[in-house]
């Protein structure tokens, strides 16, 4: 058959398409008046966030205490020494703001807890405000048991709420009261920026009200709001994680419901694709039980939740009274972010991959990427940084090039052998005895590919977890971090979805000619029992296809430029860099020099001479 061989046009088609791409980049940058509309819209919706800000903890809403005299007296005999607390002017529903340039609590005097948790600068895809917390998404609340064997539970009872600043942060305390000396107290306190509210857990004077033989159950509970265009690529890496026994982290299920008990507990966090909200203990907790139950079962514009989230601590009472120091972290999952609070090793909540490939994320592509970004557009940064990995990699990308060259050479011989030998044992030992004399290792273009395989699995944890790509466009794509719709289809393909991206086609594409060029350079006759390569590389478009249609479009970019690139490299190695006439010529002279067996070499011909001993012999019975 003759060789398929791709010529200078073919290179220079590549090359037109990469400077399109760039020039279409540059070309759909925002225009003055563009950014103009842009800063409006901002300034609006900025508006819209300070009319929001008028809340204030004397708005209340009507009370749910009973007012019929009867029916108060049996609401009271219920709380037991708690009774004080429902005849305060605070028993009612009113709110406390506290805020700060990143984030903004309303918390509730009803539970002491928060109602909202107002991230301000971010959105949602569809632009709306983005809130952790809303329209009674979660609770927090501690469950105790009192002297009286009154079960409580605090979500239900009401506290006194009070301001202050302290060391220039700003303080919410939330009093629950048995008396006004007597009372269990959440103090919230929030520095001028960022997204960690330090909180604490404390009573004074309730050794003889709270039952000691009883533990005191510290409940937070969450239901994911939905932040992202494709709800079903948002949830495949929204799950709960928990730290503990040290630095042990336990990932729960992302597909399907999950629980877990664990001890030692550091920090359990609701994480969502990109955004989590974490509650973190100076000390560990001695345990806890966590459940995760799944929300998601197909996409959909009307799916508004993603995981339900439950955590139970339990609290331990010192001398007769609670004392807890705790953190929330409500913000991004962010690395960059998450790294500023190093004291509590909150970047081991991304899965940038176990290993050498999480090794790789953090001390080579994060700050790569995060060097790149200061300079270019994420679109082009994505670009360079695959240039930069293709540059590094470019070696192996030689070595198995020049292994496949020889291989391609040897060719004729391996058919020969292939035609001459039909016993398999025989065959193989003749073939290997040729590779010997040539001084060609069959395993030689194998290892390039395997050195390569850390740098691709670290990228696939990469870019799903990038922070950095989120509502950033490029080209048609308007989200790096979500797919490049194109087209959206009237119905849904299954494993495809109701939509067409642009970026996975093209990927596919070069995936598909890099690997028929791999395959007109080293593919063999086709081997009895082997499986058909011919449709494994077609399989493997098809498959990047369908499974990358929902993908981050950023990902996809980078498997397009990547596979691209390394498509110029190939054929620049073989026009220019490679002679193969060269390599027969070395490969014809090694076959003329003495070749002196290796150990390797020696024990494996002796397996394969036993081996057909062993089978002649079975014969002759």
């Amino acid at each position: 058959m003759e060789e398929k061989k791709i010529d200078f046009k073919t290179i220079l088609g590549f090359g037109i398409i990469f400077l399109l791409l760039l020039w279409m980049s540059y070309n759909n940058q925002p225009t003055a008046e563009e950014l103009a509309k842009r800063q409006a819209e901002k300034e609006r919706l900025e508006a819209e966030r300070n009319s929001q800000n008028q809340l204030t903890s004397t708005q209340t809403k009507p009370a749910t205490i009973p007012t019929d005299s009867v029916a108060l007296a049996q609401y009271k005999s219920t709380l037991g020494a708690f009774a004080y607390s429902a005849s305060l002017p605070s028993a009612s529903e009113g709110v406390t703001v506290l805020e700060n340039k990143d984030i903004k609590l309303v918390i509730s005097n009803k539970g002491g807890q928060v109602k909202q948790l107002f991230l301000k600068e971010f959105t949602t895809y569809d632009a709306q405000p983005l809130y952790l917390i809303q329209d009674d998404n979660a609770s927090f609340s501690l469950n105790f048991t009192t002297t009286q064997n009154q079960n409580l539970d605090t979500k239900d009872l009401y506290f006194e709420p009070t301001t202050t600043e302290k060391d220039g942060k700003k303080v919410v305390s939330m009093k629950l009261k048995v008396s006004e000396n007597q009372f269990l107290e959440y103090v919230y306190e929030l520095k001028s920026e960022g997204y960690m509210v330090d909180f604490s857990v404390r009573s004074q004077g309730l050794s003889e009200v709270l039952n000691g033989a009883k533990p005191v159950a510290l409940q937070w509970a969450m239901k994911s709001r939905r932040m992202e265009k494709s709800v079903t690529y948002e949830n495949r890496y929204t799950q709960m994680t928990v730290q503990h026994e040290g630095d042990k982290i336990d990932r729960m299920s992302e597909s399907g419901d999950d629980d877990e008990q664990l001890k030692n507990v550091n920090w359990v966090a609701f994480k969502q694709h990109l955004f989590s909200s974490i509650l973190i203990s100076d000390t560990p907790l001695a345990e806890g039980k966590f459940v995760s139950k799944n929300l998601v079962k197909d996409e959909g514009v009307d799916v508004q939740f993603t995981k339900d989230y439950v955590a139970s601590l339990p609290l331990t009472l010192k001398g007769g009274e609670l004392g807890e120091s705790l953190h929330f972290y409500f913000g991004p999952s962010d690395y960059n972010v998450l790294k500023q609070y190093e004291n509590h090793d909150l970047t081991d909540l991304i899965p940038l991959g176990w290993g050498i490939f999480g090794w790789l994320n953090k001390f080579l592509f994060i700050p790569l990427f995060n060097l790149l970004t200061n300079y270019f557009s994420v679109g082009i940064a994505i670009i360079l940084m695959t240039i930069i990995v293709r540059v590094l990699l470019s070696p192996m990308v030689y070595k198995s090039y020049i292994s496949q060259a020889k291989m391609k050479v040897l060719r004729p011989e391996i058919n020969e052998i292939n035609e001459k030998f039909k016993e398999s044992m025989k065959r193989q030992q003749e073939t290997m005895d040729l590779y010997r004399k040539a001084g060609v290792n069959p395993l030689s273009g194998c290892i390039p590919a395997l050195l390569q395989l850390p740098v691709f699995l670290a990228l696939f944890n990469f870019f799903p977890t990038a922070f950095g790509l989120r509502q950033h466009s490029f080209l048609w794509a308007d989200d790096l971090s979500s797919y490049d719709a194109v087209m959206e289809l009237p119905f849904s393909i299954p494993f495809y979805g109701s939509h067409i991206s642009l970026f996975p086609i093209l990927a596919s594409v070069a995936i598909l000619i890099y690997s028929l060029m791999t395959m007109s350079q080293s593919m063999q006759q086709q081997q009895p029992g082997m499986p058909n390569m011919k449709f494994l590389i077609y399989l493997s478009p098809i498959m990047m296809l369908f499974f990358f249609n929902n993908y981050a479009s950023g990902l996809s970019l980078y498997y397009f430029v990547s596979n691209l690139l390394t498509i110029l490299i190939m054929l620049a190695i073989k026009y220019w860099i490679i002679d193969e006439k060269k390599i027969h010529a070395r490969i014809e002279e090694n076959k003329k020099q003495p070749k002196k067996e290796s150990n390797f070499q020696r024990k494996m011909r002796e397996m394969m001479e036993q081996a057909e001993a062993q089978r002649k012999a079975q014969q002759k019975k």
